[in-house]
């Protein structure tokens, strides 16, 4: 799969703002690129206020706390925008298990939907924010 189909599974396009985290020399820069060129403008910085139609977080095992690393994601987000995880593949430096993900996903308030081989060395997983179930 090309870097134009990986953009157009993620859902993104011209005007669209993204928060990109997690950025190193490891990242695949002809997936960054072209999400720029998607969205026609440089990704928003994490220092930032906007609020952003997604997020794109590249992680790895030693990054930390992955948890901690989800909610602050989800502050930025718009109500209705996916985080999309960015880990690298089994076999791959930094590579982060899929049950680490599926741990952290619910406790960040969030739900794990569809994961895909975004490049060479990536692995992509959609999430979304939970939808409170309020029965009146």
């Amino acid at each position: 799969m090309g870097a134009e189909q990986v953009v157009e599974r993620f859902g993104l396009t011209s005007g669209n703002l993204v928060l990109e985290v997690g950025l190193g020399d490891d990242c695949d820069q002809v997936l960054r690129e072209t999400v720029q060129a998607t969205i026609g403008t440089s990704f928003v910085e994490d220092e930032a206020t906007d609020v952003v139609d997604a997020v794109l977080l590249w992680w790895r095992e030693d990054d930390g706390d992955l948890v901690d690393e989800l909610v602050d994601a989800l502050t930025f987000l718009g109500e209705n925008g996916p985080i999309w995880l960015l880990t690298p593949k089994a076999g791959r430096a930094g590579h982060v298990e899929p049950s680490d993900i599926q741990d952290a996903a619910p406790t960040a308030g969030l739900s794990q939907t569809i994961s895909f081989a975004a490049c060479a060395d990536w692995t992509a997983t959609k999430l979304v924010a939970r939808k409170s179930s309020s029965k009146k």
